[in-house]
């Protein structure tokens, strides 16, 4: 016999779109706001008004590294960050918060 003969396999897959709830976490938790995704859009703003590029894993990847470790912590979901998100879902990520605040900045908003 063996042993998945006797056990199910467990489903370990979230019930929500972790991408969508992570981006959310970084704009609505106010500490992390704060300290650390607000300061990286006034980089992206900075570069935008120099007139230089804003390369989307240079100006949000760390933001999101920190994000995912916060997100972790806060919500206890028993992974840790490198296994919340695969590196797809992580450049997705920032592809979202990237061309999300872009618009944002481009509008005048910052």
């Amino acid at each position: 016999m063996r042993i998945d003969e006797f056990a199910q396999p467990i489903d370990d897959t979230l019930p929500f779109d972790v991408v969508d709830d992570v981006a959310i976490f970084m704009r609505n938790d106010p500490m992390f706001y704060r300290k650390t995704f607000f300061p990286a859009v006034m980089k992206m703003k900075n570069r935008y008004d120099a007139g230089k590029s804003c390369i989307a894993e240079a100006c949000l990847g760390e933001a999101c590294n920190r994000a995912l470790e916060s997100y972790c912590r806060k919500f206890d979901l028993g992974k840790r960050p490198e296994e919340l998100l695969s590196n797809e879902e992580r450049k997705a990520l920032i592809q979202k918060l990237y061309s999300e605040e872009m618009t944002q900045i481009r509008n005048g908003v910052y």
